[in-house]
């Protein structure tokens, strides 16, 4: 079957995000724009994820656990995980290789905390956007381990995209998709780096704001209407 995803969204842990990208905000506009299942990717934290996912039940909505780690790099990838248990066990291992230097909300902005009504229960004090002392390698290991799959993030921007930092997608790493961004022009992207047609391109809004989260325009072939086998379609698009 086929299905409605947008598998890289920001909540207000995110310290770039909108003040209304609450776990509820979120899911509902899922909802309205029709979407079948969603990614919430937080830099470096999943502390939203046991907020969202009880709403997204309650709505018949799919909410895949996922991060947004940077890597020692400063390459951004997205890791996303069949169960929130593995999620929530993988925090541990940011927290223990995310440096320890205070949010600066000012600049930064704030990382919030919300529990299923929005309230804001807690705020990270430590600042979410800095690269963990992991290099990609052992980012890709550590999920793996967990049963997830590491995804390189918009491959085509300039900012903490792995083509721009490293020069290469290296076939040693085992990707089988990597994302492009939503506007992406993909053919003449492409012709820069032929190589990329190896991969399966996933488009993701990386929304930051409701209204850049997708419409139904994004599609992905799975076998059942599950996390499990989203997770194994995107595994299996190589």
């Amino acid at each position: 079957m086929n299905i409605a995803v947008d598998l890289h969204i920001h909540s207000g842990l995110s310290p770039c995000a909108d003040k209304d990208m609450t776990p509820n905000n979120i899911v509902n506009m899922a909802c309205l724009k029709g979407l079948d299942a969603i990614a919430v990717t937080d830099h470096n934290s999943t502390r939203n994820l046991s907020s969202i996912a009880e709403i997204a039940e309650k709505n018949n909505l799919i909410l895949i656990p996922g991060i947004e780690v940077t890597s020692r790099e400063e390459v951004h990838l997205l890791a996303l995980f069949e169960t929130l248990a593995d999620a929530l066990d993988f925090q541990r291992l940011i927290d223990a290789y995310l440096p320890k230097i205070e949010n600066k909300p000012r600049i930064f902005g704030n990382q919030y905390v919300y529990d299923e009504k929005d309230q804001i229960i807690d705020e990270v004090k430590v600042l979410l956007l800095n690269a963990i002392s992991l290099s990609i390698e052992e980012i890709i290991t550590e999920v793996r381990a967990r049963g997830g799959i590491v995804i390189p993030a918009h491959v085509n921007r300039e900012g903490f995209s792995i083509i721009t930092n490293l020069g290469f997608i290296s076939p040693h790493l085992g990707f089988s998709t990597i994302e492009i961004t939503a506007n992406c022009e993909y053919d003449s992207f492409e012709k820069l780096y032929p190589y990329l047609k190896a991969y399966y391109k996933l488009r993701s809004s990386d929304a930051h704001n409701l209204s850049s989260i997708l419409e139904r325009e994004v599609f992905l072939e799975v076998e059942e209407l599950n996390i499990i086998s989203i997770i194994k379609a995107l595994k299996g698009k190589l």
